[in-house]
């Protein structure tokens, strides 16, 4: 039996090469981004500057020179108050219904939650009826507000809309068609099982343009219906079949036993859903659900190819649309990247907060 080879040792040194180059490969890729994006930027909206550059440095001037139009998308120029407004109002309504997620559990806090519901459900109507518009009259001193399409709302604002919409309308959507594919009869559970499988089983794109296109033609022309609620139409059920595929996975980790130990200390059905399933479904769906809300924000970049000019739309619009700033797409694509990664990482963040609330009672 032959011996075995002597094992050599590496000496200590040796081993910390990998790490030193990885260390000075980072320090160098880290120079070379700084001096790209800060050191040889133009941060001014200076378009000689920039095409002088040669894409040497960044154009951030870009980013002041169209940034407007990426925001507010075609809305009219002497009307943008109106969806800075909205903005603001969504933004108080987010935050007073996130900051429910930080607050210590106390007496009351349902009540508390269903005002905050309420506040932020009226704060969003407002929003909304800003957008729209359509009154010529000038009430408390401020200007009139025509009406504006939906056709021409675009940027940060139709990109909250239709994601809030989106998540809000399917809530309820879901939950039936989970309910009803988990513990429902035999024949709605088929039609749920259609209804999911069908709409997964085709790309939110083909959706879409069927909402866009085929819809009006199904109608006729005797029925109006405007772009945005077409799409609305479908980015609800959409969403709505895999928040459904959630809830039902949720569903299925609540052990009959209890449903029948509460059923069996004079609970009623709703009592025991409402009390008893519901809860441990909800904890169990959160982090898939936050999950979900961060893809659907990502997804209204996609209505976009049927005309809504949302965040990305919007970005691409002015920038197709001028042939002097076109070359500078890199950097309007990382500032409209980093907007997004803003909101999801926000949206995350709140998802952590509230799955380490609920146990306690939130």
């Amino acid at each position: 039996m032959s011996a075995s080879p002597p094992i050599r040792h590496i000496p200590s040194g040796w081993r910390r090469l990998p790490t030193l180059l990885w260390g000075l490969l980072a320090m160098w890729l880290g120079w070379q981004v700084f001096e790209w994006a800060i050191w040889h930027a133009v941060f001014a909206p200076d378009l000689t500057a920039c095409q002088a550059l040669q894409h040497r440095g960044a154009c951030w001037g870009v980013v002041a020179e169209k940034g407007p139009q990426w925001l507010w998308g075609r809305y009219p120029l002497e009307q943008r108050w109106r969806p800075a407004l909205a903005l603001l109002a969504w933004g108080t309504a987010s935050v007073g219904l996130a900051s429910l997620a930080w607050r210590r559990p106390a007496p009351g806090r349902p009540a508390h939650l269903a005002l905050a519901v309420c506040a932020a459900l009226i704060l969003w109507s407002v929003a909304f009826v800003l957008m729209r518009g359509g009154w010529s009259a000038q009430p408390w001193g401020l200007p009139g507000a025509p009406r504006v399409p939906a056709d021409q709302w675009g940027g940060l604002p139709l990109t909250l809309l239709v994601a809030t919409v989106t998540l809000l309308a399917s809530v309820p959507l879901a939950a039936l068609w989970a309910w009803g594919r988990q513990r429902g009869p035999r024949l709605w559970r088929w039609v749920c099982t259609l209804c999911i499988e069908t709409l997964r089983g085709a790309p939110l794109v083909m959706w879409l343009f069927m909402a866009a296109f085929m819809l009006p033609a199904v109608w006729g022309p005797e029925v109006d219906v405007g772009l945005l609620p077409r799409v609305l139409m479908v980015t609800v059920p959409f969403s709505a079949a895999y928040m459904a595929e959630i809830f039902r996975g949720a569903l299925a980790v609540v052990q009959p036993a209890e449903e029948e130990a509460a059923l069996t200390l004079g609970a009623r059905t709703w009592q025991v859903q409402w009390r008893v399933v519901v809860p441990q479904a909800w904890q169990v769906a959160l982090p898939s659900l936050t999950g979900h809300a961060i893809g659907v924000l990502k997804d209204t970049a996609l209505i976009s190819v049927v005309g809504l000019h949302e965040l990305n739309g919007s970005m691409g619009l002015s920038l197709n649309g001028d042939a002097d700033w076109r070359p500078f797409f890199l950097e309007a694509y990382l500032v409209i990247g980093a907007v997004y990664v803003a909101l999801g990482l926000s949206l995350s963040a709140l998802g952590r907060q509230l799955e380490r609330r609920l146990p306690s009672g939130l």
